[in-house]
């Protein structure tokens, strides 16, 4: 077991409030600002002194099972650290809303512990090494090398602090936007850039899974209430339930039209109606354990594809799961079967004109490129969805499993997956095998594609039989019937944006 390294003869510092009186504490001499937690007043410590600067807005109820003073460990550097939770940041940016908490280390550092929709990141401040680049020059998609490691640009936008608590390191104004570009590599690091600060701030870490920190004095879950959020359809007026507190759009159990959830639920409430309904074979709401994780459906949407040049499309259809401390993940029902992925926390990195995509030392083989549009969904998202979305797809694959890049104007986004049987879907949420479509029986991954020149031999052969058949039927009445032997393609998405 590694030994723990000493205990830092650091003195932490206690005052009264500026505008209650109440004991504000702070742990790190490098804390600048703090919120007190009984009258919300955001105070900034100079010296031996606490001044009052204003009033911080109330959190955003995310329902976070992290709390301020929670405690874990982790491993940095090849040795374990005890850190503690002592400081929380809410930001509210293009995609969504995410918290940054405060990790205080036992070696007298601070570090963040990023959470984004049920996902972790566990990263420290950096030294890039000389001069970040403009936000401006890192455009999406682009690569880049800080401090002599390339990176992918997956996210550049502005975000904007919404709510603080507890004792923070930097306190970017309440409300006032500001650039963040968010880095990958394909090792699987994540760098993240702050351009709030002058000069910028880099921090640089990887993806984390909360039962592998340890950690202790996380919320009381049978204390907590999670009672939904209800409105009238927008629409109909039927009652709509908002299960998740993070839920950007959801759908209308009565009529189906989606409804936006951006500006709150009381606040303006946009939807949309929409016809041709699809029905989700596996129903929302169902639970079931896939790949040793307990999930819930959540959500639903069908979806359509079309390759360039190609005038057919071919659809799919994507569950959304949910767990509370994995997040999110992505169920997909395809032509070629069943498959299950989640968003990966580095960007794969391209090579040989775009034919392969290497990720944590594994090389995939370029599949399928296509344009995606969403159809028809049901259920709750995290992501601002819409029927009618569209997103520029490219699929990999490889012995070991499934890859897939999904791109917006906004973001580039990876999934990693792999192929379920569909008895293991069956029997994960009780459902009759036979209810569920007939795909192609799930063995090994083989990157070639030897398997779908056979499929195309036998659609043809299956044509020409056809074709002579209608042929002999209709030879007195001089008609003529031709069609195309083209066929579809399951695609394989990443489900939409996930930042």
């Amino acid at each position: 077991m590694a030994t723990e390294p000493p205990q830092p003869t650091q003195r932490s510092y206690r005052a009264p409030c500026p505008g209650c009186g109440a004991p504000v504490e702070f742990k790190s001499a490098q804390s600048t600002h703090a919120v007190c937690p009984y009258c919300q007043s955001t105070v900034v410590r100079s010296g031996e002194v606490l001044a009052r600067v204003g009033k911080m807005a109330e959190l955003f109820d995310d329902h976070s099972p992290l709390q301020l003073m929670a405690s874990g460990r982790i491993v940095l550097d090849g040795q374990e650290q005890p850190f503690t939770l002592i400081g929380r940041l809410q930001y509210k940016g293009d995609a969504g809303v995410w918290t940054e908490w405060v990790a205080y280390l036992n070696d007298g550092s601070l570090a963040t512990l990023g959470e984004d929709n049920g996902a972790y990141v566990f990263t420290r401040p950096m030294d890039p090494g000389g001069p970040l680049p403009d936000a401006s020059q890192l455009r999406l998609g682009s690569t880049t090398a800080i401090d002599g490691k390339p990176y992918s640009v997956a996210y550049s936008g502005q975000a904007q602090l919404i709510s603080a608590q507890g004792e923070l390191p930097k306190l970017p104004p309440l409300g006032q936007p500001f650039a963040m570009v968010e880095l990958r590599s394909s090792d699987g690091e994540v760098l993240s850039i702050d351009y709030g600060r002058t000069p910028p701030g880099a921090e640089r870490g990887r993806a984390v899974l909360l039962e592998d920190l340890q950690l202790q004095g996380l919320k009381d879950e049978s204390a907590r209430e999670e009672k939904g959020r209800q409105f009238s359809c927008p629409h109909c007026g039927a009652p709509v339930l908002v299960q998740l507190a993070s839920s950007k759009s959801i759908t209308c159990p009565a009529c189906a039209s989606i409804i936006g959830l951006d500006s709150g639920v009381g606040g303006e409430l946009r939807s949309a109606t929409q016809d041709e309904p699809v029905k989700p074979v596996i129903p929302l709401g169902s639970k079931g354990q896939l790949q040793g994780v307990h999930w819930q459906v959540v959500g639903f949407q069908h979806r359509m594809g079309q390759e360039p040049g190609d005038d057919e499309q071919f659809g799919w259809s994507e569950y959304l799961l949910y767990n509370k401390k994995r997040g999110f993940a992505f169920l997909v029902d395809s032509e070629e079967g069943w498959s299950m992925a989640r968003p990966t926390t580095g960007a794969p990195k391209l090579g040989g004109g775009g034919n392969t995509a290497t990720y944590l030392g594994t090389t995939y083989r370029h599949k399928y490129t296509y344009q995606a549009e969403t159809t028809y969904v049901l259920g709750e998202f995290y992501w601002q969805v819409e029927r009618g979305q569209k997103t520029a797809n490219r699929d990999f694959e490889s012995a070991k499993g499934l890859l897939s890049m999904e791109q917006t104007p906004q973001e580039v986004t990876w999934s990693s997956g792999d192929r379920l049987p569909a008895e293991a879907v069956a029997k994960a949420f009780g459902l009759d095998l036979g209810k569920l479509a007939a795909k192609d029986d799930v063995g090994p991954f083989v990157a070639a594609k030897g398997g779908g020149l056979m499929k195309t031999i036998l659609i043809i052969i299956a044509i020409m039989i056809l074709l002579s058949l209608l042929d002999t039927c209709s030879e007195n009445s001089g008609s003529n019937y031709t069609r195309s032997s083209g066929g579809s393609f399951g695609g394989y998405s990443s489900g939409g944006s996930h930042k």
